[in-house]
């Protein structure tokens, strides 16, 4: 044990097959929670509590900076430079309303160290004291170009929480925390109101990390297969013996519970055009109490799907059955001080308030008297044991979620760092509670009896995007009318000197410094495909040997690849409401616990596979995929054969319901993934996999969920004929194909269930009807809403032009996206992102994400291939920007997404010499390969499909660009 340090607990983790420890550095009393296990992908973070007393964003920007160059690592960027040249898994920062939060992972020891060493010396000894530069780049500055212009404001963080600003769930939640909670941090937007933040000096910039950013008022955490002893020892020599004890005042400080509820009123933008109508959002808010109570902390998830989010649910159902909105969602919030828990009503209007209060408390008292429904309850802590058993989440390393949800509880009371990592044992708790009426006694004290409530209700209102802009303007234009002509010339030349500072790259010597790993570190050979073909009965069955915890993945593959472009949103309509309709045999509502009572869940999907070496070629298969342990085969196979077959779409209430929701949710993905739809939109005019994701999942379905609202009682008839149709041709003997993912017992398991499904599909192949083909056409488009920001795409299709694909296009992704478009769309542009993506079959898109400009992020994108033609790098640079990629090639997958990934191959004819072909191109890239590029980057870009989504007053100062500008909703 290493006398720098103290072992404070040890605790025994069961569900995570773990050992906890948590160790005190003597001199500081910084804290360091490891938690061991044979997990070779291995995580760190260390954090710090950041409660801020203004909305400046302080602690939002400084996350950003100190990741802008330190003592040790002196360049402009160590975290573009690490992303380059690293194997990690996961790296990033985080600010939350109370605690700021940086993590790393990596399964390879030296990189994991290394990456460690930078986030430490970025944390500890940041250059943000000796280059104002680093916070005017990314919080905020004026800027302008000569003496004549005008002037503006930009920064990174800046139009970030602009583009926060423009979304109705941000601003939603940002009031509910704010509602409830007054006189604590929460009160405070800790991003930063765009409003607020230009307000931040640099003196307080200062002041705020020199204040939290100490050893003891730190939270490290190190995660898996490590070697402890030596880490301890280097974060003490290297790092923490260096300072003193500190008594940093930054605790997190409680509400007073409420003599009464509150009310709060607040405006949202919506476009010029947009109806007023049914489009408020009505939410009831309760504080619940102290995260600190392990069992309040997973009953309210549990509480939240019995009330709320289970099909049938009793207040969702009284709420949409009285109109008071199209769609209602719960949400129960566990990762700060006091836990709160809201029902959000979306399409809603302002005058219905008092009625959907009323309406709330009238069904919590009749579900309360008459006893919440228990099967439900059981459904939902089933569910909830199966995911604490499973661990799966997906693309983000296991251990950084575990470290995440440790902050939980480690925040508040440094005794009780593990309080909420014992999921299973509380759930088995919780669940021979259920008869006994738990749940109906905290529904009584926590939600209908607690006065600590809010009803917060966001208004629409046409015109406030514009009305800020204009008084933006007017303001700057007061601030320059105010102004010296000194001030104005020294505004000008800082202007000139930051973009100076910005373009100048960091020295080979700094460069230098950066670790990173050599060529001989990477694996020559591409990752195995998990993947055997077996024929039962003339039907083929994937299995996928992996080892799942007792989980067998178990997923009928329907291959529909004859799909006609007309049918495509109903089959996305049939993905979405299938499972969610009354059966032959059951109601919505017992199905959905039937099937959280015995298996994980069962869930359907359209997937659209790229076919290997050929141009726009595609396969489309529609997937019900289920999971559930050995023992529940049989049942998840009954519930799924149930599902597909007997499915009733007659009830036209629901699907009216249904209809009306999912329009409702998808204005909320629209809007939210701005960036995806200017990305998609922009690729429709030349290729079939981007207009089948729009019909399927885009700006076309979202459409055509409107007409069909506007005119279900004439459509009624024909949507649940067409319904039927699907079912029909879809899931029928000769289309079927069986990926099971297990162990070896499970591909037995998987030859029974196959001879059990066969009989009860159709037996005829029946076919799409309608015309198959697309256009191909021009798209100059823009698609306005009341964003303060814009998305930008511009796409191509290089394969058209005669160009093929290699394995250089996946270098490229790396190159340019932390390259060339973060010095010129983010660094100096002032963009949140902006990256690049291609495919074999030839597309190539560029696409910026929260951006300020419009036509200088094209003009950029524009000039790529004189970038690429003048591509310049060292070994040391073609290594880094190698490792990068083959680190976004090798990242680790979860049990089921190596089964996914199998079939991916399978469906695509991907081989493993493919793979190996590719991994080869990229690992033996050169400069030469990256300059070769620059044509068939030119050729893509010439084509000029072009869609930007966002600000109605930027789309329209710049309509010259676009043949058709029209609304987004």
């Amino acid at each position: 044990m290493n006398k720098a340090y103290e072992l404070l607990k040890e605790e025994k983790l069961e569900g995570l097959d773990s050992l906890g420890f948590i160790f005190e550095h003597k001199k500081t009393k910084a804290r360091i929670c490891f938690i061991s296990n044979d997990d070779t992908n291995k995580v760190f973070y260390i954090g710090f509590r950041t409660p801020p007393k203004d909305s400046t964003g302080v602690a939002h920007i400084v996350e950003h900076t100190v990741l802008c160059g330190s003592d040790k690592y002196p360049v402009k960027d160590p975290f573009v430079e690490l992303v380059k040249g690293s194997l990690n898994t996961f790296l990033n920062a985080m600010t939350y309303p109370d605690k700021t939060v940086y993590p790393i992972a990596s399964t390879n020891n030296a990189d994991y160290m290394n990456l460690i060493d930078v986030y430490m010396d970025a944390v500890f000894h940041p250059n943000i004291y000796k280059y104002r530069e680093i916070f005017e780049q990314e919080g905020w500055h004026y800027e302008m170009e000569n003496e004549d212009s005008d002037l503006t404001i930009n920064g990174v963080v800046y139009n970030e929480m602009k583009g926060a600003y423009s979304s109705p769930d941000d601003v939603l939640s940002r009031q509910i925390l704010n509602s409830l909670f007054p006189d604590t941090t929460y009160a405070i937007e800790s991003g930063g109101d765009p409003k607020v933040i230009p307000s931040l000096t640099y003196e307080d910039f200062l002041a705020f990390h020199s204040k939290y950013y100490h050893p003891s008022n730190s939270y490290i955490y190190v995660y898996g297969d490590v070697d402890i002893d030596d880490l301890l020892e280097y974060l003490d020599t290297k790092y923490l013996r260096h300072y003193d004890y500190l008594e940093v005042d930054s605790e997190i400080n409680m509400q007073p519970a409420f003599d009464k509820p509150v009310e709060v009123t607040v405006d949202y933008p919506i476009g010029a055009d947009q109806d007023t109508k049914n489009n408020a959002y009505l939410s009831y808010n309760v504080c619940i109490g102290d995260v600190l109570d392990p069992n309040m902390y997973r009953a309210f998830d549990i509480l939240n799907y019995a009330l709320v989010s289970a099909p049938g649910a009793p207040l969702y159902k009284a709420l949409i059955d009285a109109n008071i909105a199209e769609d209602v969602e719960c949400s129960f919030e566990s990762s700060q001080r006091q836990m709160y828990f809201s029902v959000v009503a979306r399409g809603a209007n302002e005058e219905d308030r008092d009625r959907f209060v009323d309406i709330i408390e009238t069904t919590l008292q009749k579900e309360i008297k008459k006893g919440i429904d228990k099967k439900t309850l059981f459904a939902a802590i089933n569910g909830e044991q199966f995911r604490a058993r499973e661990l799966d989440f997906g693309s983000a390393p296991k251990g950084l979620i575990i470290g995440l949800q440790l902050l939980d509880s480690w925040l508040y009371d440094k005794n009780q760092p593990f309080l909420h990592l014992h999921a299973v044992e509380v759930l088995d708790k919780i669940k021979t509670r259920v008869n006994n009426g738990l749940f109906d006694y905290i529904a009584d004290v926590y939600l209908l009896s607690n006065n600590h409530k809010s009803v917060v209700t966001l208004r629409p209102k046409q015109g406030l995007t514009a009305a800020d802009d204009n008084e933006l303007k007017e303001k700057l234009a007061a601030k320059k009318a105010s102004l010296s002509k000194e001030e104005i010339k020294q505004i000008v030349e800082h202007t000139a000197h930051l973009k100076e500072y910005q373009e100048t790259p960091s020295s080979k010597e700094d460069l230098a410094k950066i670790p990173m790993l050599s060529r001989f570190d990477l694996t020559r050979e591409a990752r195995p495909i998990d993947l055997a073909v077996y024929d039962e009965d003339g039907t083929t069955i994937l299995h996928h040997k992996v080892s799942t915890n007792g989980i067998h993945y178990f997923n009928m593959v329907f291959d529909i690849s004859d799909i006609t472009l007309s049918d495509i949103p109903y089959v996305s309509l049939l993905e979405r409401f299938i499972g969610l309709m009354d059966t032959k045999h059951y109601t919505y509502a017992d199905y959905t616990n039937e099937m959280y009572l015995h298996t994980g869940g069962i869930t359907t999907t359209t997937a659209v596979h790229e076919v290997f070496g050929e141009h726009d070629k595609y396969r489309i298969t529609f997937e019900v995929r289920s999971k559930f342990i050995y023992e529940e085969a049989d049942v998840a196979k009954d519930l799924a054969m149930e599902m597909i077959c007997n499915t009733l779409f007659s009830d036209e209430k629901r699907l009216k319901e249904l209809i009306v929701a999912e329009k409702s949710h998808m204005e909320s993905i629209l809007n939210s993934r701005g960036n995806q739809v200017a990305a998609t939109r922009a690729r429709c005019g030349f290729s079939k996999k981007a207009n089948i994701s729009d019909l399927a999942n885009g700006v076309r379905f979202y459409r055509f969920l409107v007409d069909l609202e506007e005119n279900f009682d004439d459509r009624k008839d024909e949507i649940i004929s067409k319904l039927n149709k699907m079912c029909k041709t879809i899931f029928a003997k000769d289309r079927l194909i069986i990926s099971s993912t297990g162990k070896t017992e499970v591909l037995n398991q998987a030859r029974r269930l196959v001879n059990d499904i066969r009989p009860l599909l159709s037996q005829e192949k029946l076919s799409f009807e309608g015309d198959n083909e697309f256009e191909v056409h021009p798209v100059k488009e823009a698609l306005k809403d009341a964003s303060q920001i814009q998305y930008v795409a511009m796409a191509g299709d290089f394969v058209k032009s005669g160009y093929k694909y290699n394995g250089s296009y996946k270098l490229l992704n790396t190159i340019l996206g932390y390259d060339y478009f973060w010095i010129k769309v983010r660094v100096q542009g002032g963009a949140y992102g902006c990256n690049m993506n291609s495919s074999r079959q030839g597309d190539i898109v560029f696409v910026s994400y929260r951006d300020p400009n419009l036509s200088e992020t094209l003009k950029v994108f524009e000039e790529t291939g004189d970038y690429l033609r003048n591509f310049d790098a060292d070994d040391r640079d073609m290594t880094k920007y190698i490792i990068g990629t083959i680190s976004g090639m090798d990242t680790p997958l979860t049990p089921s997404q190596r089964g996914l990934r199998g079939l991916n191959c399978y469906i695509s004819g991907i081989s493993y010499e493919d793979l190996q072909k590719t991994r080869d191109e990229v690992l033996d890239a050169t400069v030469e390969d990256i300059r070769a590029l620059a044509e068939p980057v030119d050729a893509a870009m010439s084509q000029r499909y072009i869609c930007v989504v966002g600000n109605e007053s930027v789309v329209e100062a710049n309509s010259e660009l676009f043949t058709v500008v029209e609304n987004l909703y």
